[in-house]
């Protein structure tokens, strides 16, 4: 019910932007926020919130209503509500802040319609936010030095933001981001946001969204029956499996299973998996899903390369399927780059510590690398990188098979 509520709230912002010029509104969006119009962002959900909660509209006009990211959440409530604020990483998200100025958007809070008074102050990443106060388990005064989204925190743990080093998350999705130094927005298929403010400088970054990749894996071993083992079997098989065959046999598997995410971004798109022969296993099928990951995490690197900032000397990733080492190498001979893997799991909280110490102890950036933690490296193999290249491009010809739509019923 809430569901079909939401979607029909959506359905209206559709029709504002038609009634105003939707193409229009559409690119003054997209150059303003770096963002494409979607409800994964928080404008059209703050508006559909409003609207649903009885005289929410007044309330937040009058500053009653508070309307912020997950970040300005948890602040309100570690500070018992002294301070509301978010981080420059957060705010960009929302689809009302201006890339290019750091503030809220006029025009955007116009089109959105969400009272500028019902929004959280926005602050650099690093730097104090408030203090402790009135929790059961935390004492009061503890300074909160720090904010900053998830992914952003994990491409500043890695590298700091060292240009060419571009951070992959394997998890059940998958964020790509590469640090940029300017707000360019002109890349249809990607979204431009704001990685962080260090406290002195904004870092822009570049950021693509892949729904199904570690996702994909765990619905192939529904499928063929992995998912019966305990944790530890399934790792070890996962590893082992689809290095016992060659090949998937031609096999490939585009997990749309709800659509395509970065770069191609149909969400009518459906998962295929194309190429079946009588000799295909399940060893087969896993190597396949497996890389599937590869695969969509390239094609999000190669979209990247439109951006005039953008280039790529290292993968850094993380997150739980970063443990297969099989995984790992195939995507390093893929991309023919050197891929650095975390040997810390929570990555994003090194991040956001390091954002933190550069508020408590004046100093630069770079002062933090030796701070930094340590990665396990997979050089590629670029004779194996040569061969990988036609497997990419009939990967992408099973990706157009996605987007066949049946004929609808009469």
């Amino acid at each position: 019910m809430r569901t079909h509520e939401y979607k029909d709230g959506n359905n209206r912002l559709w029709g504002l932007l038609e009634g105003a010029g939707q193409k229009g509104k559409e690119q003054k969006i997209k150059t303003t926020t770096g963002l494409p119009i979607a409800p994964l962002f928080s404008a059209s959900k703050m508006r559909w919130l409003l609207e649903y909660t009885p005289e929410g509209v007044q309330l937040a006009d009058q500053g009653e209503i508070c309307l912020g990211t997950i970040d300005a959440w948890l602040l309100w409530n570690l500070t018992a509500g002294d301070s509301f604020c978010c981080d420059y990483s957060n705010a960009a998200r929302t689809q009302l802040l201006n890339l290019k100025t750091g503030e809220w958007d006029e025009e955007m809070l116009a089109l959105f319609h969400i009272p500028r008074a019902a929004l959280p102050e926005i602050k650099p990443s690093s730097g104090l936010f408030g203090y402790t106060r009135g929790l059961k388990t935390i004492p009061d005064g503890i300074p909160v030095m720090a904010m900053v989204g998830d992914s952003h925190a994990a491409l500043f743990g890695h590298a700091l933001g060292e240009a060419g080093c571009v951070k992959a998350t394997y998890g059940t999705g998958s964020s790509v981001m590469a640090p940029v130094n300017s707000a360019q927005c002109d890349i249809a298929t990607l979204a431009t946001t704001i990685a962080w403010h260090d406290g002195e400088n904004i870092i822009y970054g570049l950021e693509g969204n892949i729904p199904h990749t570690g996702d994909a894996v765990a619905w192939m071993a529904d499928s063929t029956g992995l998912s019966e083992l305990t944790d530890a079997a399934l790792a070890h098989e996962l590893n082992t499996l689809p290095a016992s065959v060659d090949s998937t046999m031609g096999v490939y598997f585009v997990p749309a299973l709800t659509g395509l995410g970065a770069p191609w971004w149909d969400d009518s798109a459906r998962g295929v998996v194309c190429g079946l022969s009588r000799g295909v296993k399940r060893a087969h099928l896993i190597r396949a899903a497996l890389e599937s990951i590869t695969y969509q995490i390239a094609d999000v690197v190669e979209a990247m390369q439109q951006h005039d900032d953008f280039h790529l000397s290292a993968l850094m990733v993380d997150g739980g399927p970063t443990q297969n080492d099989w995984l790992m190498q195939y995507q390093a001979d893929l991309l023919g780059c050197p891929v650095m893997c975390s040997d810390v799991p929570e990555l994003s909280a090194i991040g956001a510590g390091l954002l933190a110490r550069k508020a408590l102890i004046p100093g630069t950036v770079a002062d933090l690398k030796a701070l930094l933690t340590e990665h396990s490296e997979f050089k590629p193999d670029m004779a194996r990188h040569q061969r990988l290249q036609k497997r990419w491009q009939e990967w992408r010809h099973a990706v157009n098979r996605t987007l066949w739509k049946p004929a609808s019923s009469i």
